[in-house]
């Protein structure tokens, strides 16, 4: 299934992506692999273990799913994106709500945006409800998990 394919995953430093990646470079043979975050200290860990000349495949955008253009850009040509960026951390995003709003909201209408622009075949986002129930039971002074 993914053979071949251009695959980029946003947040793909994180844990989730990660995951991914070992997955996929461990089962497939994709063309592109992209692995698109703004955390240049987590792409150069992640460089040291999956190496571009280890792995042809693989490429390090830096970038956020702020910035229009910088998707765009990133986009163009991939079959699949997986949409693993946001801010997971209730308190953090209770916190700093408008930063919230600017990455989890904006930056997914971004997504769509950019994956329409450059005919994405499929987009996969991950679902942000570990974080939404936490934000619920906390509202109501009971305990997250």
């Amino acid at each position: 299934m993914l053979n071949g394919k251009n695959i980029l995953i946003t947040g793909g430093t994180g844990s989730f992506g990660k995951k991914f990646v070992q997955i996929v470079l461990e089962k497939y043979r994709p063309e592109k692999l992209i692995i698109f975050s703004r955390d240049e200290l987590k792409q150069f860990e992640m460089s040291q273990r999956w190496s571009m000349r280890k792995y042809p495949c693989i490429r390090y955008f830096l970038g956020d799913v702020r910035d229009r253009e910088r998707l765009n850009r990133a986009f163009y040509g991939m079959d699949y994106v997986i949409h693993a960026a946001a801010l997971k951390q209730v308190p953090a995003a209770e916190y700093n709500p408008a930063e919230a709003i600017k990455t989890n909201i904006l930056g997914a209408m971004n997504i769509i945006d950019a994956a329409l622009k450059n005919n994405v075949k499929k987009v996969i986002a991950l679902s942000t409800d570990k974080a939404r129930r936490q934000a619920v039971l906390s509202s109501q002074g009971l305990p997250g998990f």
